[in-house]
């Protein structure tokens, strides 16, 4: 017997396919213009974070499939085992996409603010690096998680309803570890971020603000720059402050679900953001992010 479905259900299915539909070919979009414009020229900085953003939404574009899956039938029907994958890639990309996005923010500010020291230091090599370490980053506290499976995939029967859940019910035992992994993530992977990304966001706003930049174009970059901030705090708030809440209540709040939604939505806001953000010249080098990157390369003209 399969339980009733809600409006909250409804809504759920509505924003997983209307995101898939945006998400998928948004970020196909904007990693296929970056890829080409970096066969042309070197890598910098942005290029580096800009399809790591793309790799890390296309991570949660992949399994909105599932998410909606699940959301009709009312009922994990998938193997346990692939109820662990799909936690991991659901949760890596959620915060792999926070945290570049910060970077980005930051690489912003540093090239408004101190643009000749700046460019000393924007290197694909470096980016790369800085690349690997916030994955890896991630990828630490998400390997934390796994001490709470003990075995069951996350997975939670219900033999009343004859369903099962993922990630959505846990024992006692999981959630001693899980709550307080949820606070540091929130406050260490969105918090901290956030605060990063404000302050930055607001500063390059105001020197642009005192610069002798053209009037429209000093009202277009801080109203990019504000929609950045505004994706950060609406994609990425509800569901980390699911995380605060539920640690302070000592238990794994109902609306964990709901806080999701807005999470899923940036697959389709970040690709906008990117590209708004972008110079009109987008130097990169696909193939080469991480090696002798930097470096222009001279080619003749095809017609």
């Amino acid at each position: 017997m399969e339980g009733e479905r809600t409006v909250a259900d409804f809504v759920s299915l509505v924003i997983y396919s209307f995101t898939f539909l945006l998400g998928l070919p948004s970020n196909l979009l904007v990693m296929g213009v970056y890829v080409r414009k970096a066969r042309r020229r070197g890598s910098t900085p942005s290029v580096v974070y800009a399809l790591n953003l793309c790799v890390a939404n296309l991570a949660l574009v992949a399994w909105l499939p599932v998410m909606a899956l699940e959301t009709v039938l009312q009922s994990w029907t998938l193997p346990p085992s692939v109820c662990l994958v799909y936690s991991f890639f659901l949760f890596a990309s959620l915060y792999g996409s926070c945290l570049f996005l910060t970077i980005v923010a930051v690489g912003r500010y540093l090239s408004t603010a101190f643009p000749i020291s700046y460019k000393l230091y924007r290197r694909a090599r470096l980016s790369c690096g800085i690349s690997t370490a916030l994955w890896v980053l991630v990828l630490i506290h998400l390997g934390l998680g796994l001490v709470a499976e003990g075995g069951a995939y996350f997975t939670h029967p219900t033999p009343s309803l004859n369903t099962s859940t993922c990630f959505q019910n846990f024992t006692a035992e999981q959630l001693k570890v899980l709550l307080p992994l949820r606070l540091e993530m929130a406050l260490l992977l969105f918090l901290l971020p956030l605060a990063i990304t404000a302050f930055c966001t607001l500063r390059c706003v105001a020197l642009v603000g005192r610069s002798s930049m053209p009037t429209g174009r000093k009202r277009r970059v801080a109203g990019v720059a504000c929609a950045t901030l505004a994706v950060f705090v609406v994609c990425y708030g509800p569901y980390n402050l699911s995380h605060v809440v539920g640690f302070v209540v000592q238990e794994s709040v109902t609306w964990r679900r709901e806080a999701m939604l807005s999470s899923t939505c940036n697959v389709f806001l970040e690709p906008v953001v990117m590209l708004l953000l972008s110079p009109p010249r987008l130097p990169g080098l696909a193939g080469r992010l991480c090696g002798r990157a930097g470096h222009g390369r001279t080619s003749s003209s095809r017609h």
